[in-house]
């Protein structure tokens, strides 16, 4: 229940004290809610939050398994026992800021688990007490009651640590039913009409280690109540009004009491509207006090300070806390507050949120350890040349007006025992031309974060720092000739113009870095082996590029665990190039081959020669070159007849057969073959007597081919021998210009195995499987079936085939 003094002390903070205070009250049961179900394991936790929505009754609907139940901020006027009874696993209930008039607490007598009640800030006047309920955490502040709300069954909560009553009448008797019961907490809120009937002693029979009340808002401060409880350590006193009459402000005399306390650690006022003399006042009671910890705040002050001497004698007062005062006057010499505060005898001190200008140096030595003066207006003339806080080891200056660097740094100079510095959030520059670098030897902690600092910064440092935070500043790049700093632990450059991760070459022993929202597109690669000793590093919010350099960090930094790289990978996204924005730097990969220009250069090589090896392999085992000839043979003919039409080249058929023969077979050829065929006034052409001298052998075939109707082939083993019959064989296959023909006729003469056709005469191997050809017969009676047949296939007039083709 520690967090409770924290968030209670700015319960009351402005005129309108209730509502603030409702404000704050629910935060505070929001987070000892959390505390309490801490206690319950994730299984069976099940929380339900219907509040703020507009609900008039305990909703029906509700699981049977549910745990915590939030209703609080609706229109509630009434609980009943049919709404708590299927509930039966609930711990922690809220029904705050409701309507609430009249409770019977055994409507939660099924609710055995029952711990954690809020029903503060509703309008109870009643309630019925029941006896098995056994609440840890039972609030009814800030409720109509008249007189405090204690049934005797209160008297069996043994394990009560937290206790929220209002009223407007305390009464001591009232107090009984728990006298005996060790609270942790107790919170009174009184109401505005409380002080007609008092008790002063009411709470002296209380036995709690922290009570805190609330006086009513609307009247000045005449009441008596002695709020020296004796085991209380902590009391919290809110609402103080006293402006009328100085002397007459009854609040003195509350205390007044608290000094007859053997020990009293911890007091804290909050909400005061006083004088400036009564503020003097109240401090000078506390200063004689047995309080060791002294805390106001939410101060609005009135009236001047007359010229007073304030007592700094010896107090066991160990720390004052000041915050957030408002005065309408101060036409008054403000040294006289000065001079009293820098003279105070105690080791800390906090003046926080007071406007305050200006603080003078301690005439003597000052015990002073800790100094708090933030949210001020305090410039650079601040502890100049003061010599007497040779004790300090922690002082903040956050939020004030400090300009120059170079004069915060000539003040600690003085500070000899100095440790922590906070100069954050001020307009600090530093111009490195003044040469003033003389810091105080022993500080360890510089926070000067948002300032208008640059990399200049860099070149005057503490030598032992060992925590530096510089985020929010000008910094565009950590210089080279940066200051030594082997202490250097905890760096924080975030929200800066940094290009790139620092080197740890002048931070040796640097283990956390916080370089996030910064414009870090491409980390140094050698970082991790730089900084060797980095446990932590929060690097995400910059637009990394995602490119071949980025590899090597995205490599070592997901190698590395969640507790060292902070907000991996949810805030390390690449912002270039487009294609990649957005996306996760762990889920971007890119080719090794692509980003290493060596291995891409020999791979290319490589491929190269493997793939011209490949090419000569092929063009070797297919006859590649002998095919490029003929399509350059052949392209050359078809851009001369491009332009020629279909009709006009058949008009210039001369020959009934073009005859493709080997050399070796000739013979076969004269004494059979064209004797048969010219006996039937068939023209026949043959390459030795109707090639036309000066033009290649290729020409002259296509001009054969394209000059015969048919294109007849002397099929024997020497045929696949010729070269140029192969020629011959391609060109009549693919004649352009009979297309529309079955211009071709294969005479076997001798047989040829498969096998025995060369790979790259596929041409021939495929007509020979898929076409019918004649077959020269051995026996002579079969002769002249053959030359039938084969006149059959050819004999047809030149000119009437033509004039047929040109009318079709």
């Amino acid at each position: 229940m520690s967090r409770w003094s924290d968030y209670l002390k700015n319960v009351c903070c402005h005129k309108m004290a209730q509502i603030k205070l409702r404000t704050f009250h629910f935060v505070i049961i929001f987070i000892l809610m959390r505390e309490i179900k801490t206690q319950i394991s994730d299984e069976s936790e099940f929380l339900v939050d219907r509040s703020q929505t507009g609900l008039t009754h305990v909703p029906k609907d509700l699981s049977l398994k549910t745990t915590t139940l939030d209703l609080s901020q609706n229109y509630i006027s009434e609980i009943q026992s049919s709404d708590m009874l299927p509930l039966s696993k609930l711990r922690i209930l809220i029904l705050s800021h409701n309507r609430i008039q009249y409770l019977d607490i055994s409507v939660f007598k099924f609710n055995q688990q029952l711990e954690f009640l809020d029903l503060s800030h509703n309008e109870l006047r009643t309630i019925s007490c029941y006896p098995t309920v056994n609440f840890k955490h039972l609030d009814l502040s800030f409720n109509a009651f008249d007189a405090l709300p204690i049934c005797k069954e209160f008297g069996n909560l043994s394990q009560l640590k937290f206790l929220g009553l209002s009223a407007t009448q305390l009464q001591k008797s009232s107090m009984q039913p728990i006298a005996h019961l060790n609270i942790s907490k107790v919170l009174l809120v009184l109401g505005d009409t409380y002080g007609e009937k008092e008790e002063p002693d009411s709470l002296q029979d209380l036995h709690t280690r922290s009570l805190h009340v609330v006086f009513p808002t609307k009247k000045e401060f005449h009441f008596i109540l002695n709020v020296s409880v004796s085991t209380a350590v902590n009391v919290e006193l809110s609402n103080i009004k006293c402006v009328l009459h100085d002397n007459e402000c009854r609040f003195l005399d509350v205390l007044s009491e608290l000094q007859k306390k053997p020990r009293l650690p911890n007091l804290t006022l909050n909400n005061i509207e006083t004088t400036w003399n009564t503020l003097m006042s109240i401090m000078q009671i506390a200063w004689h006090t047995n309080m060791e910890y002294f805390s106001i705040s939410n101060v609005k002050l009135q009236g001047q300070l007359g010229i007073r001497n304030f007592g700094s004698s010896a107090t066991s007062l160990k720390a004052l806390s000041i915050k957030q005062v408002v005065s309408d006057v101060f036409n008054f010499p403000q040294s006289n507050i000065y001079r009293i505060f820098s003279n105070m005898k105690i080791q800390n001190l906090t003046l926080s949120g007071t406007r305050m200008i200006h603080i003078l140096c301690p005439s003597q030595i000052s015990p002073f350890l800790y100094l708090d003066f933030s949210n001020n207006l305090l410039t650079d003339t601040i502890f100049k040349n003061c010599k007497t806080l040779v004790a300090l080891k922690t002082l903040s200056l956050k939020m004030n007006q400090l300009k120059e660097l170079a004069n915060v740094i000539l003040m600690t100079k003085e500070m000899k025992s100095l440790q922590q510095l906070d100069i954050s959030q001020n307009s600090l520059r530093y111009d490195e031309d003044e040469n003033t670098c003389s810091w105080a030897e022993s500080l360890l902690s510089l926070n000067m974060s948002s300032n208008i600092l640059t990399e200049s910064v860099f070149r005057c440092l503490p030598p032992k720092v060992e925590v530096l935070d510089l985020h929010s500043n000008r910094i565009m790049n950590i210089p080279e000739d940066v200051t030594y700093l082997e202490s250097l632990q905890e760096l924080n450059v975030a929200f800066n113009s940094l290009t790139d991760l620092p080197g740890c070459g002048a931070f040796s022993s640097l283990s956390a870095l916080i370089i996030d929202h910064n414009l870090v597109s491409h980390p140094s690669t050698d970082f991790f082996q730089s900084c060797q000793k980095i446990r932590s590093m929060k690097a995400g919010n910059n637009p990394f590029h995602c490119t071949c350099e980025l590899r090597e960090f995205i490599k070592n930094t997901g190698q590395l665990s969640s507790d060292i790289v902070w907000d991996w990978p949810e805030t390390y996204k690449c912002h270039y190039p487009d294609p990649y924005k957005g996306i996760l730097l762990k889920d971007f990969h890119v080719s090794p081959l692509s980003c290493n220009t060596t291995l891409l250069i020999v791979t290319i090589v490589t491929s190269m020669l493997v793939l011209a090896a490949t090419v000569t392999f092929l063009c070797l085992y297919f006859d590649l070159p002998w095919y490029l000839r003929m399509m350059c043979q052949w392209t050359q003919t078809l851009r001369r007849t491009r332009n020629i039409p279909l009709e006009e080249l058949q008009r210039n058929l001369q020959f009934h057969a073009f005859i493709s023969y080997s050399g070796h077979d000739s013979a076969w050829v004269k004494n059979e073959l064209l004797p048969n065929l010219e006996k039937e006034n068939l023209q026949i052409c043959l390459h030795e007597r109707n090639f036309v001298p000066g033009k290649s052998i290729v020409e002259n075939i296509i001009s054969c081919i394209e000059k015969s109707y048919k294109s007849i082939f002397v099929l024997s083993p020497n045929f696949i021998q010729s070269e140029w019959c192969h020629y011959e064989l391609y060109f009549a296959h693919h004649n352009l210009f009979h297309a529309a023909f079955d211009n071709l006729i294969l005479i076997l003469l001798a047989p040829i195995p498969q096998y025995a056709i060369p790979n790259n005469y596929h041409k021939l191997k495929t007509l020979m499987a898929r076409r019918t050809y004649l077959k020269w017969p051995t026996e002579k009676s079969k002769h002249g079936l053959f030359w039938a047949n084969l006149r059959a296939a050819i004999n047809i007039n030149l000119m009437n085939e033509v004039k047929e083709k040109n009318h079709t």
